[in-house]
């Protein structure tokens, strides 16, 4: 029995928004995806504070988050929704 199925594993990536870094110990990652940063994060970005005339770029921190996602594919010499045969 040869197997029609051979999904594909991704790993998807992502940043949170930059925060001052001592808020951002809260920050969560978006519902499904699991944070790989600890602490307050990494302190890689800026974040923006306006005032009435000017706006300040101050430094800020972000967690790095991911997961995991299957993408269905089918084993070479199969295609279509089934992943039928020749």
């Amino acid at each position: 029995q040869m197997k029609k199925q051979c999904d594909q594993k991704l790993l998807i990536r992502m940043k949170t928004e930059c925060v001052p870094c001592s808020l951002n110990l809260e920050t969560q990652c978006p519902a499904g995806y699991t944070k790989i940063t600890n602490g307050t994060g990494i302190s890689d970005c800026r974040y923006y504070l306006e005032f009435k005339t000017h706006t300040l770029s101050l430094p800020g921190c972000r967690h790095h988050c991911m997961k995991e996602f299957e993408q269905p594919e089918c084993c070479q010499g199969h295609w279509g929704p089934d992943c039928m045969g020749k």
